[in-house]
Order: C-alpha cells, then structure tokens, then sequence
C-alpha cells in the first residue's frame, strides 16, 4: 500500500514558488496538488502564496467576495511548479535568466531567487516548470466551518506559509486560509496520466486513517523533502459535507497546499488539501493539520469557471461516492461513551463505564457536588443530564479522579469493555473534547502506548503518543484494535520552567486501577474501593509527580 501511495503521491505532489522583481523580500513557497498532468496542466496550491502580490490600487477584502482574477496581482509574476518528471523544457526562460541576473537599479535590489530558478535537471525525476495564475478563489463552506470552530477569543494562531515567516494571529490569517489558486502549467508536458482521483469528505468518519503529501520548507531544499508523506488520523469533522478537517498526521511549514489522501481497495484517493500545518491556542501547541475538503473547493472553482475551457470534471468526485473508504477507527458506540462535563463556567470530559455512572478527573469537577453532561453524539446528541458526584480523590492523591452518578440513566449506552492487560507498543487513541469543546463533538488522536509504569509489578500509569490538550482531562484512552477502554486521561507534558506544553506525551490512570472498585460499586454501591485511592503508597506519589525515586545510598563507614 505504502508503494502504491508513494507513487500516487510523486504524481500529485508539487512545490510552488511565485516570485516578482517589484517585491524585495524574495519568493513565496509552498506544496501543491497537480490535479491534471495533461494539457492544460492543473495545479491547485493555497491562495495565501499570492496575498503579497496584489495590486496596491485593488485593496481586495479577502473575507469577501467568491474570486479574484488574474488581473488583481502584479503582471508578470513568476510561477514556477517542480513536479515529478514528465517531459517538460529544461531550457531557461528569459524571465528566469532576468530574475536571476538582478535589477541594478535604485528601486530594484538584486533578488535572492529561490533554488528552484536554477533547477533545470534533477537526478531524482523532478522537472521544474513555468505556469500561470488563472485565479484565486474562496470556498465558503470551509469559511463558514472555521469562523464557529476557531474564535478570536481564544487567541488562536496558525504556522506561516515559509519556514522563516513568524506564526501569524487570527486577524492576518483568516482572510487567506479559505482562498485557493488554480495554476496552468505552460509546457505541454503530457505523459497520460489521468486526473487525480478524488473522494468527497462527507464519506469520512472520525478515525479514518488518512496519508499526507507535501513538501516541508517549500523551495527551501526539494532534493530532501519534495513529496514528504505522514499518515494520521481524522480528528475531527465540521462543517456542510465535512468541509473542514483537523487531522493528526504530523506536518511542518511549507506543507501549505499539499494533498491528504485515504485509502479503498482501488488505492488512494484525493480528499483534501492541508491549509495550515500547525496551529496555537494561546501558547499551546496543539499539534493538529488543518484541512479542506477537495470536494468543496472544486465546487466553488467550477461555479466559477462554468463554460471556461479549464471547467474541472466534477463528476470524477461525485462518482466517487460508492468508494469504500478502509476503515480500521473506532467503533462509534466507544465515541458516543465520551461525554462533556460542565462544572460552571468550566468544562472537560468523561467517559461512561454503563448507562449510569461516568469517570473523570478530579479537578474537571473543581470540588463541586453536582455537574452537566452533555451528550454531543449519537443517539443521545443533545441530551444534558445532571449528575452527581459520589466520589473524588482527594488532592493528596496522585490519583486524579471522580465517579458521577447520573440522575437518569440512558438506556441506549452499552457497558465500556475494560482492559485486563497492556501492550507497550501497541495503537491507542484517545477520544476527548480537546480544543474545541462542544463546537464540533469529540476529538479523536492516534499514537501507541509509548510506556507502562509499574509499582511492584502491578500498572499505575501509561504514557501515550496521542496528542491530548487543554479539555481532554478525562478523556478515554482505548486500545484502537481491541476497542477496550485502557485508562482515563489524566494530564499531558508541560516543561514549568519554559512554559511550554507537550501534546504528544500524555499520561493515563490505568483501568486496572479502578476495576475493581468500579465492580463494586456497581454491585454492591460501596465506595470503598475508590477511598482506598486515597491511600496508595509513596513510590506511587513519586511516579504522578514525573520524579524520580529517592535513591537510598549505602551508608558510610567513615
């Protein structure tokens, strides 16, 4: 599969660099999908690439408006695609050797041109081309998505589209994530390929796994990251027909504009294009992609292009509908168990072990007696019960966890299977209402249980890959193969010192640690399991406190 997706991928993948000899501060560079090798040669990569080339006279509000022609930027701008081999010139453009040599003049320092200008051969099969912008336009269900999952308030930021750019604010990004450009290779380069195969994203489902391909650091050094894959899972899903996607493969600046893809039995597919790699909430890294749906946008450029020559075949992504996309995710009744739980003003998650009794953290429930859940999936979407608190740790327990009893149960949530053993190594997911809160359900990460930390021999945390953030306390960690509930989130990696947070380090309450006490209570309604969390010995406070043991040194004879 890997091969077959790799050599999907050299196909699509591409770097563009646009460049102009009236702006000084060099080329602008990043990943695009070739949508078609053969005449005219269709690329699509991010509209943001072309903001700083506008018209002065044109002033353009980017938030509104459907399209912008090629006649809105600077004339004789210098678009360059280096795509996999095909044919294409390796004579130099007189445009080239001028932007190469300089402008002497006063007004128009020598320009620093990107590597790609002087790229003709390439031992690795690539060919560098010249094309043309056709226009830039907006896709509106991905605007209208982000505009109710990202808000200001929460002092979101997004990685820049160059490596050496500094992370933008909302304000400055917002106008330019939805807008798109759509190239057209200039050289006849035909080598019967076929248009890129496209699946619609209103076929995924969060767990799905996905692939990514695109060209970390744009021009920077292709020979190196050209085509670069990573393989994830969806996150998250928002938005008219999934318009919008949050995907935890792991993507770097440049990758702007690079193509996500699943997999089906007749191989890979198109389903999106990656509009910022990395993105901040304040000062946490949150470590998810951000993606638009294919479909989506070719449906705002048809509408656009309607009777136009370069009009896209939209039925390659209708027809794509009975496609069986692999499904290798979460079952949705382990999705439906994760719930909200609101404490105040504040919020965090849970997990149902039946129909009744719910787990999570000690200080989501901040000492209160009773709480909201709130059911944000199927079939209990829209459901708010109130539930009390029985039980919570004290905060001398490195145990950090509360038992809540519903005050009317629900009949539709089967009883969460509960792991018995743990495999170090082994695929986890963790399903929690991170980030975004109940803006679009449940999130879900993947990584493998990186580590089992044991006390006389018996588990007293995992330590998991999956990214978790601000909101997954109390989140479900399940084993994503054997679908059993492995333990309950309890906190991620910050360094105090620096203050910065690591998503991708994360710390579980095994299950095990709670079997028991969960059973009986379940069947005898005593508590005395959980108090005896209370009292749990000092290695094991030394293990929560990420400390290392007291070593006991032998003693001296002196």
């Amino acid at each position: 599969m890997s091969e077959t997706l790799g050599s999907t991928a050299a196909r699509a993948g591409c770097v563009i660099s646009v460049s102009h000899s009236r702006v000084t501060s060099g080329s602008c560079s990043g990943s695009g999908v070739l949508l078609s090798p053969d005449p005219p040669g269709l690329v699509l990569c991010p509209g943001i690439l072309f903001s700083p080339f506008l018209l002065e006279s044109e002033h353009p509000d980017w938030s509104q408006g459907k399209v912008l022609l090629s006649d809105r930027f600077f004339p004789g701008l210098q678009i360059q695609v280096l795509k996999a081999s095909g044919g294409c010139s390796s004579s130099s453009s007189k445009a080239d050797r001028d932007c190469l040599a300089g402008d002497l003049g006063e007004n128009n320092p020598v320009l620093r041109f990107n590597p790609l200008s002087n790229r003709r051969g390439s031992p690795h099969g690539w060919k560098n081309c010249d094309a043309e912008l056709l226009m830039v336009a907006a896709c509106p269900r991905f605007q209208e998505a982000f505009s109710k999952i990202f808000s200001a308030s929460d002092l979101w930021h997004f990685g820049g589209n160059d490596f050496e750019q500094e992370v933008n604010s909302l304000e400055q990004d917002l106008p330019c994530l939805h807008w798109f450009a759509l190239l057209r290779i200039l050289e006849n380069d035909s080598y019967g390929a076929s248009w890129a195969t496209c699946v619609p994203a209103g076929s995924l489902r969060k767990g799905d796994t996905v692939f990514t391909c695109g060209s970390p650091f744009g021009s920077l050094c292709p020979e190196i990251f050209m085509n670069t894959l990573s393989k994830g899972i969806v996150s998250n899903l928002a938005g008219a027909n999934n318009a919008l996607l949050l995907i935890d493969a792991r993507c770097l600046p440049g990758t702007e504009g690079g193509g996500v893809f699943v997999m089906s039995g007749m191989g890979p597919h198109l389903v999106g294009i990656i509009v910022a790699p990395l993105c901040w909430k304040s000062t946490e890294w949150v470590g998810l992609t951000l993606v638009c749906a294919i479909d989506s946008i070719l449906e705002s450029v048809a509408g656009v292009l309607s009777g136009s020559p370069w009009l896209l075949p939209m039925e390659h992504v209708t027809r794509s509908h009975a496609m069986m996309v692999h499904r290798n995710g979460l079952d949705r009744h382990l999705l439906d168990a994760v719930v909200l739980v609101e404490c105040g003003s504040t919020w965090g998650s849970g997990v149902m072990i039946n129909s009744r009794l719910l787990l999570t953290c000690r200080h989501v429930i901040g000492g209160a007696s009773y709480v909201r859940i709130r059911f944000l999936t199927s079939p209990n979407r829209g459901s708010v019960v109130k539930g009390k608190v029985v039980f919570a740790t004290k905060d001398t327990s490195p145990y950090d966890i509360a038992l809540v009893e519903l005050e009317e149960g629900l009949s539709t949530l089967p009883e969460l299977p509960l792991a018995s053993a743990f495999h170090p190594g082994e695929d986890v997911s963790i399903v929690s209402f991170g980030v975004f809160g109940q803006a679009c359900g449940p999130s879900v990460t993947s990584g493998i249980l990186s580590a089992v930390i044991t006390v006389e021999d018996k588990p007293v945390m995992l330590q998991a890959t999956s990214a978790v953030h601000g909101g997954s306390s109390g989140g479900a960690l399940f084993g994503t193969h054997s679908g059993k509930l492995l333990g309950i989130v309890a906190s991620n990696t910050r360094d105090n010192n620096i203050g910065v947070t690591y998503p991708h380090l994360n710390f579980s309450i095994p299950i095990t640690v709670l079997r028991s006490a969960i059973l009986e209570y379940i069947r005898h309604g005593n508590l005395h399991g959980f108090q005896e969390l209370d009292r749990v010995g000092g290695r094991i406070q030394v293990v929560w406190r990420l400390q290392r043991e007291p070593v006991e040194m032998p003693l001296s004879k002196l």
